[in-house]
């Protein structure tokens, strides 16, 4: 056989299989969307090339040089602990920051034009303030509600993961089961803990991250209880359950306490809004005839 026909089979065999592999094969889409979820809120997303984006970036760039580092650790603080919500990235709360304290501040302007007095211009400088730190003040609203939620969930969650471990499953796959199986924020923050497992990171590294996103007492407390447990060889059962009844506990412990709140929350509105009223609606018949009588 000529060696140009040799070459030629060659070539066929070896192109043959690549072709059929890029045909049939398709992208690993568990391991997209693994690098999805980490990579989201962390990583504008690319704009379309045009003024409007150019104008956009520019805009962002600024704000962010015109903001402190330490207002920037914050509000990445704060995003993470609000769970990263969609279309919320740290450019547009540093630009929303940056143009709603300019607007108020042109507002506030227009208003001293109009009556230049020392309480305007008290007034205008705390309407600018308020407005400036508005943005952290949502994302910190919306971080102290997710943070209760996972309070909430969280001696459910570990009863789920309990039953996993004692039916023979791991430490893992019972969290890995637990995020599957579950609907609300903490959920999703145990999905993210075994992604980060899955993508190289050591246990206790993604625990750790678990904790700091999530900035809840009790649940970095169970995680200081998983960590010493795996380190000093005690079994992973017997600390869930435990865990599981401490904080159910202390969600009954909560529970009344803010139950016996409620009489002390109630006395403001009773005497500034129903007492006067009561007052009038009794009081005011007897006061007009008594009026009436001495005049």
């Amino acid at each position: 056989m000529p060696p140009l026909v040799l070459v030629a089979v060659a070539a066929v065999s070896v192109s043959l299989p690549l072709l059929v592999w890029s045909v049939v094969a398709r992208p690993d889409r568990a391991r997209q969307q693994v690098v999805s979820n980490l990579r989201r809120g962390l990583e504008p997303a690319e704009p379309a090339d045009d003024g409007s984006s150019a104008a956009a970036r520019a805009l962002a760039a600024t704000a962010r040089r015109l903001t402190p580092r330490s207002s920037l650790a914050r509000i990445e603080r704060l995003l993470s602990r609000a769970g990263r919500p969609e279309h919320w990235s740290s450019e547009r709360v540093v630009v929303a920051k940056l143009l709603l304290a300019v607007l108020a501040g042109a507002l506030g302007l227009l208003y001293l034009g109009a009556e230049p007095t020392a309480l305007s211009f008290l007034l205008v400088a705390v309407v600018a303030v308020v407005a400036y730190f508005l943005p952290e003040l949502l994302l910190h609203s919306r971080g102290q509600e997710r943070s209760e939620t996972i309070a909430l969930e969280l001696a459910d969650t570990l009863d789920q993961m309990t039953i996993a471990v004692e039916a023979g499953l791991g430490f893992d796959a019972a969290v890995a089961r637990a995020g599957r199986n579950g609907t609300g924020p903490l959920a999703a923050e145990l999905v993210r803990t075994v992604q980060d497992i899955q993508m190289g990171q050591s246990r206790r590294q993604a625990y750790d991250s678990l904790a700091r996103r999530t900035d809840v007492a009790d649940l970095r407390r169970f995680i200081r209880a998983v960590v010493q447990a795996d380190t000093y060889g005690i079994a992973i059962a017997d600390v869930l359950r435990t865990q599981a009844a401490e904080m159910r506990i202390k969600r009954r412990q909560r529970a009344e306490e803010k139950a016996m709140q409620i009489p002390v929350k109630v006395i403001f509105p009773l005497l500034l809004c129903i007492l006067p009223v009561l007052f009038v609606v009794l009081l005011g018949p007897a006061v007009m005839d008594i009026v009436a009588a001495f005049s």
